[in-house]
Parts: structure tokens; C-alpha cells; sequence
């Protein structure tokens, strides 16, 4: 598998030199500085690209050219936005970039409730508390009806929190879940605007009316607009599952399992329509085998996210360790080791370790938590690869 890394261009606090050092061989990266929705020039792409090759390094996978909201909603300027999405897709094919990762999930990309979860050795990592999601999502967006999403065993258990938690801890739970975790990525809510809170349930609005057939069918829509122009230029689009997998804050979700999963591939059946095989992701929802979902998806992955996760009791989960968990890595990297060895793979959610936390990094990006978790797959891509020979 080719070693990739998420780099977030040339503002990105870990320069590429470092990268070339610790054996990543390809980037994984986007076009940061532009706004979701308008054209990425060639003129852009190159130069990021050849700024990549300038350091030794290939621009392998973008990640992500973003679905614009008035796609996944049928916004009255739905085709306008597929036109320019496709304008970009012709530029990056003309650049020579042939797999791109996007998600199609509505409003907010992954969603945690802590960024900087203690661990007994000392590192830290990305958390789900369900009982501060539920406090968040009752009790600070007030979403109407939000309380038939839980239990009455969860619905006391917030009540209880309420009579303890700071107004620090909630602002707290404001940045982590719709600031910190969705600025850097989708923009639609940034450091500094004025209450956070308000955008969110504006964006959380739009979808009041749109079930999950109705978010099928504008991805299918969406995906046999682009087709053409992908095999022209032999591009790859490939999916990522949504994080967590399961029912949120009233929010359709259409890739959390088996099914789902099946249904975007048979909708469009075509090779260049694939999937971004994402272990942590399809992890953390207790309906999936990740091995299983691997041996079957396979052949229509495009590319690798391999990090591991840890269910845990009332409905929490944590990033777990890249040998550990529910992710099952070793076994996928057998599994797509044999479908392709050219797959592109990156390490995803290292810990924070070695003075990571004063760093400044992306929640989940670290430089030595993530150098750690490569070092690991990369001895476990090496130790399958001489098995197999």
C-alpha cells in the first residue's frame, strides 16, 4: 500500500521535509484556501502539485474537493454547483490527480465531544461522550424533539448534568463539536463568529424536510452528473462513511453500513464511482464487521483510512490504538494488500504525545501520534508483504 499523510498545504504547521523523513511517500491534500462551492483553477492545482513534487513527494489522493450543502439539499442553484464541481474535476484530471475523497454527509463532518481525552499513558485522543452530545444537542441547540433520540435512562443522565456543568464546559462542547472539529474542514462555521450556536441550527434547518431517500437520491443525482467527465479523465470518486455511523441531531445518514454502502455503488454502477474505505468510521457503528465490509468492498475501494476505534459502554467510543480495536487493521491490510498493493492508505487520528499538544495541530492531526501510528502500519504493510511472498 502506498503511505499517504493528510497534509493541509503550505500553512500546515508540519512541513514536508519532515514528512519525506518518517517514509510517507504520497500527500493527501485539497485546496484549503478555496470556498466550498467555486472552482478550483489549474492554475491552483499546479501549483500546489508541483510544490509537492519540488519536495520529493507526490499529491496522491485529494482530499476532499467538497460537496457543496445545496448539492446534498437540492438547492434552487443545485446544477449551478454541480457545473462548477465539475470544472474542477476537469482540472484536476487535466493535473494528472485521479482519486478524490469527499462525504456527503449533511452539515457536519465527524463529531466528537472531546479533543483531548486522557489516557492512562500519558497521551490523549479523540473522545464520544454520548451523554455530553445529548446535554449539546437538548439542552444548548434546543433542537425541537431532540429528546425521543434517548433514552429516559440518558434523558436523567443529562438532567443530572445540567446541574453541574459550567458555562465554560459549555462553550467548551460548542467548540469542540461545531468550531474546532468543522472549521478546518467545511467552513460553514469558523473561530470568531458570533454565535456559533444560532449558524448551526440555520444549516440543521435546511434539512428539516429531507429524509434519507430524499439524500439518496441527490447523491445519485449528484454522482451520474460527474461520471462522464471522471472517465474521461480516469478519476476515482470515492466516498467516506459517515462519523460516527449512525442517527444524529435529526440528521439523514446514508453510509453507515452494508446496505448503505451497496445501494450508492449498484445506484451508479460504475467503476470510477467507489468507496473511501475509512476503519474508524465504520468501526465505531457496532453493526459493521470491518473485515467483512473489506473483503466485500474491496475491489470498489479507492483509498485507505486506517485508524481503529473502541466501543464503549453507553454508547461512548474512543480512538483506539492502530493494533488494537475494532478496526481490525491487521486484517485490512492483508485484505487490500491483496485486492491492490498500489492502494493508497493514511494513518488517521494519531494521538497527541511528545509535545504534541503545544503544537497547534488540526483535532486528530498530530505529527508524532500520527508518525507513531505509520511507523506501526508500515510494519504491518512489511510483515504481510513478505508472508505473501
Amino acid at each position: 500500500m502506498e503511505k499517504t499523510w493528510r497534509w493541509f498545504g503550505k500553512k500546515d504547521k508540519i512541513a514536508l521535509s519532515m514528512l519525506r523523513e518518517i517514509g510517507v511517500e504520497g500527500i493527501v491534500s485539497a485546496l484549503h484556501d478555496i470556498p466550498n462551492g467555486e472552482i478550483w483553477t489549474e492554475e491552483a492545482i499546479l501549483d500546489l502539485k508541483h510544490y509537492i513534487e519540488d519536495a520529493g513527494l507526490r499529491w496522491s489522493v485529494v482530499e476532499s474537493l467538497p460537496v457543496s450543502e445545496g448539492i446534498k439539499n437540492n438547492a434552487s442553484n443545485r446544477d449551478q454547483l454541480i457545473d462548477n464541481y465539475i470544472v474542477s474535476l476537469e482540472n484536476l484530471g487535466k493535473s494528472g490527480l485521479k482519486t478524490i475523497c469527499y462525504n456527503f454527509m449533511p452539515v457536519i463532518d465527524w463529531i466528537r465531544t472531546d479533543l483531548d481525552y486522557k489516557l492512562e499513558d500519558g497521551t490523549s485522543t479523540l473522545y464520544f461522550d454520548k451523554i455530553k452530545f445529548a446535554y449539546f444537542d437538548i439542552l444548548i441547540l434546543n433542537r425541537k424533539e431532540a429528546d425521543k433520540d434517548y433514552t429516559s435512562d440518558e434523558l436523567a443522565k443529562v438532567y443530572e448534568l445540567d446541574k453541574t456543568i459550567t458555562e465554560a464546559e459549555k462553550a467548551q462542547l460548542i467548540d469542540t463539536i461545531i468550531v474546532k472539529t468543522q472549521g478546518f474542514i467545511n467552513g460553514n462555521i469558523k473561530a470568531g463568529d458570533q454565535n456559533p450556536v444560532a449558524i448551526f441550527n440555520r444549516l440543521l434547518a435546511v434539512y428539516d424536510n429531507i429524509d434519507k431517500n430524499e439524500l439518496r437520491e441527490n447523491l445519485r443525482y449528484f454522482l451520474n452528473r460527474i461520471m462522464p467527465v471522471c472517465e474521461q479523465y480516469g478519476i476515482n470518486m470515492c466516498i467516506h462513511p459517515d462519523d460516527p455511523p449512525f442517527q444524529m441531531l435529526g440528521l439523514p445518514r446514508i453510509v453507515t453500513n452494508e446496505e448503505d454502502i451497496q445501494w450508492i455503488l449498484d445506484s451508479v454502477d460504475n467503476p470510477h464511482n467507489g468507496l473511501t474505505f475509512c476503519a474508524g468510521s465504520l468501526s465505531t457503528g457496532i453493526q459493521n464487521n470491518v473485515p467483512d465490509l473489506a473483503r466485500k468492498f474491496a475491489s470498489r475501494t479507492h483509498f485507505v483510512h486506517l485508524r481503529s476505534t473502541e466501543a464503549l459502554e453507553g454508547g461512548n467510543f474512543m480512538e483506539a490504538s492502530h493494533l488494537e480495536g475494532r478496526g481490525h487493521l491487521i486484517e485490512l491490510v492483508k485484505i487490500f494488500e491483496a485486492e491492490n498493493t498500489k492502494l493508497p492508505m493514511r494513518v488517521d487520528h494519531g494521538r497527541m504525545m511528545l509535545g504534541d499538544e503545544d503544537k497547534g495541530y488540526n483535532p486528530g492531526y498530530s505529527f508524532h501520534g500520527r508518525m507513531f501510528a505509520l511507523a506501526q502500519m508500515d510494519g504491518v504493510i512489511a510483515t504481510v508483504q513478505h508472508l505473501k511472498n
